[in-house]
């Protein structure tokens, strides 16, 4: 699934609109470093891998803007601060800034035209090899699941969430691609409903059986047996494997080990953070309250009410069976520091 493009002969950065799915297929367009900001901050690309991913090309454009400006250097440090603050809790999107500017070291020669090629180059790279990463993450993430596994999800860590394959239904892809039957359950994920609206939009348009639940029966739908396992994506991991994903995992978790049901995370090894030592260092993004009291700019609840609107959670590590990176099937207690086969 194709939803970040960049033209570099422009230059332009096309995103397919998230917002607006599935009902439309929008694209919006960024040509400058306030765009991009833009299109992160108000949700039009959301998943950590995928804002990783604009980021990198959010560089690209950047050092464009300062292709005649004399303070370019002290412009483009002040970009890149900027850009790398754009969201609090992914690390990916601090974690691509700073691929770029590595790059940006090794060039002998430093002017914007030529860190503008050397970047477009980079950032394509980097593109590409988010998907491959995925892809086999995906191969081995799916030797947990067997023929016949009901798979629980929450929120979309899908192809739009990440440079095109997918973190846990990347998994759900390969599974299939195995020739495994396969059925997904994909929790709304209240209040900007990714699992409703991005999460069954995916497997639709993969045919990949899904059923959408409400985030709230989550429970009971264990109880009831109709859960076999739960695979989410992760915005952040610390150190010692507490991971932040978007809110209602943690929830979804403790459901999880109260019914006895494997509870995986699956996310790229970038997506560990070596320098966050837990889970309580990780910051959690509070997003506008509107997103809670209203549903397509109509107010749902009574005027002078205020809403509490946490982005993510944070879910401990002992609560997490294993964690499916590219280097492999890591389980608790965590060590990171070694790439595991299985």
């Amino acid at each position: 699934m194709e939803h970040i493009v960049f033209d570099p002969n422009e230059p332009i950065l096309r995103l397919l609109d998230q917002r607006f799915l599935p009902l439309e297929e929008k694209w919006f367009e960024c040509r400058n470093l306030e765009e991009v900001i833009y299109s992160l901050q108000q949700m039009v690309v959301r998943g950590a891998p995928a804002i990783g991913v604009v980021a990198a090309y959010g560089c690209c454009l950047l050092i464009h803007e300062l292709l005649t400006d004399l303070a370019w250097e002290k412009s483009l440090d002040d970009g890149l601060k900027r850009l790398a603050q754009a969201r609090p809790t992914a690390v990916n999107l601090k974690w691509a800034v700073a691929k770029m500017q590595a790059k940006l070291k090794e060039l002998e020669e430093k002017n914007p035209q030529s860190i503008y090629q050397c970047w477009i180059k980079y950032a394509k790279f980097l593109h590409e090899q988010d998907v491959l990463l995925n892809q086999q993450m995906g191969k081995i993430g799916a030797e947990v699941l067997k023929d016949g596994d009901t798979v629980m999800t929450h929120c979309n860590a899908g192809a739009l969430a990440t440079g095109g394959y997918g973190t846990a239904l990347g998994v759900i892809r390969a599974a299939v691609e195995q020739g495994k039957k396969i059925k997904v359950i994909a929790n709304e994920t209240r209040p900007f409903l990714q699992g409703a609206r991005l999460t069954c939009y995916e497997l639709v348009y993969d045919k990949i059986e899904v059923e959408l639940a409400c985030d709230n029966a989550c429970g009971f739908l264990m109880q009831k047996g109709l859960v076999d396992k739960v695979i989410v994506g992760a915005d952040r991991i610390a150190a010692n494997g507490d991971v932040a994903n978007k809110i209602g995992t943690y929830s979804v978790a403790v459901l999880a080990q109260e019914h006895n049901i494997p509870f995986y995370v699956a996310a790229p090894f970038s997506t560990i953070d070596p320098l966050t030592l837990s889970g309580q260092d990780i910051p959690i993004e509070q997003r506008p309250e509107q997103e809670v009291l209203e549903i397509n700019q109509k107010r749902i609840a009574p005027q002078g009410v205020k809403a509490i609107n946490f982005a993510f959670d944070c879910t401990p590590a002992r609560l997490i069976t294993g964690i499916i990176t590219e280097k492999g099937l890591y389980h608790y207690p965590y060590d990171f520091r070694a790439s595991k086969t299985k």
